[in-house]
């Protein structure tokens, strides 16, 4: 329920605040003047007719105002971009992606017509309630039903009329639909939370997005040890090196960029413990730079196995404090595209040659380390701060399936407490 509270100002008069809680967090719009208190008690009353939300049409300090005459709005590309152009704390790879996203998918892909005209596919726009043609997308006048309609484009595609079976603008995964619709959450929130908000709500707030795993074409690979040993053999038939890497991949669970950043200086074959400082970023330019770990949990020190210190001896050997672990030709570090094309490929080819049926990824082999562990019964936790993700969630989102090892427990415990002996009250008398 709303309430009003009056707020006295020195000069006499008073000013008459609306205060009501929506989605957890308080809401406020005042009300002053001669006829304050009433526009209060009918503002309240709106609120409350709203199920506690601001009505429809309101514009916090404004009233009720017509999104096409609304005096600060402004169109939303626009502003998008002047908010990745505005973020602190990223990348600018990051910020270039975000501002790649924005053109492309707040915008629309621009499809050019044999006859000059242009069109824009798959853009957000705003379609009044009443009927009529679509205009382009403002901060203001964006509804919910704009951006539900927006998120079905993208999750049928736009087939191409003069072709069968081809696409002016093809399906977006679930995945990829979710991270655009979390840019744009941000860019409206940022509206409505400025110091002089644009908007009273968010209209992304109850989307309801495809759901993630609905298909299988990002599917994870666990490989069986047989299976990893088979991939492990054909490697080394072709590169040593290549297959120590891959081993020291699957036995750690480290991303690649972790891995093949890792330097001399980071091994400490003493209490056989790796230390995680860096990885490898591609910047703007294509160029691949050292920086800080993917998350902030993502600096972390990971036992190794008696064997893993043995390989990382043979390694070490006349390495210079920061030169790299693992070095492919002239030296150097590996880079991810000349070691899957020149080694993986070939490998796992030979592999399923001789009777694998899979035909995993690099990053695959992060994904197999954890169901390692999980078949020996590890905590999640602990393999999350093994793996260096930020959240437990994660973990459990990305692999909490896998937790089957411990269903034979979990049943013997709720046997064993629920044919224990029934509590004195419910006892027969």
């Amino acid at each position: 329920m709303a309430s009003i509270v009056e707020r006295p100002k020195k000069s006499g008069d008073s000013t008459f605040q609306v205060k009501w809680r929506q989605d957890g967090s308080w809401q406020t719009e005042n009300f002053g003047g001669e006829l304050g208190q009433a526009q209060a008690d009918q503002f309240k009353q709106l609120v409350e007719a709203h199920g506690n939300r601001w009505p429809h049409g309101w514009v916090k300090g404004h009233g009720f105002v017509e999104p096409d005459t609304h005096p600060d709005d402004v169109e939303l590309v626009a502003y998008a971009h002047r908010y990745a152009d505005n973020l602190t704390g990223i990348d600018e790879r990051t910020r270039r992606d975000y501002k790649r996203d924005i053109d492309r998918h707040f915008a629309g892909a621009l499809l050019v017509h044999g006859d000059g005209r242009e069109e824009r596919l798959g853009g957000l726009v705003h379609t009044p309630a009443g009927g009529g043609p679509s205009v382009p997308a403002t901060v203001c006048n964006v509804t919910e039903d704009d951006i539900k309609a927006w998120v079905r484009s993208q999750e049928q595609g736009v087939p191409d009329p003069g072709q069968e079976g081809q696409w002016l603008r093809r399906p977006a995964r679930p995945k990829s639909i979710a991270n655009r619709h979390g840019l744009l959450f941000c860019v409206f929130q940022a509206a409505v939370d400025a110091a002089a908000p644009l908007r009273s709500d968010n209209p992304c707030k109850r989307t309801r997005l495809p759901r993630q795993d609905d298909g299988i074409e990002e599917e994870m690979t666990f490989l069986e040890h047989d299976e990893y040993a088979r991939i492990s053999a054909c490697l080394r038939e072709i590169d040593e090196d290549a297959a120590d890497l891959a081993d020291f991949l699957v036995g750690t669970g480290l991303r690649w960029g972790e891995a093949t950043a890792l330097q001399a200086r980071d091994v400490n074959l003493t209490r056989r413990t790796i230390s995680i400082q860096r990885a490898w970023k591609r910047c703007d330019d294509a160029v691949f730079k050292l920086g800080p770990p993917k998350t902030k949990k993502g600096r972390r020190v990971l036992a190794l196995s008696e064997g893993q210190v043995e390989m990382l001896r043979r390694h070490l050997a006349g390495r210079q404090p920061e030169d790299f672990v693992f070095r492919g030709g002239m030296g150097k570090a590996w880079r991810h595209a000349n070691f899957y094309n020149r080694k993986w490929k070939k490998a796992c080819d030979e592999a399923i040659r001789r009777g694998l049926t899979k035909r995993p990824r690099i990053h695959d082999l992060r994904h197999t380390h954890v169901a390692w562990l999980i078949e020996k019964n590890i905590p999640l936790p602990a393999i999350q701060a093994r793996l260096g993700h930020e959240s437990i969630t994660t973990t459990v989102d990305r692999y909490g399936h896998l937790v089957r090892a411990l269903d034979g427990e979990i049943a013997a415990a709720v046997e064993a407490a629920m044919g224990g002996p029934a509590p004195r009250a419910l006892q027969a008398v």
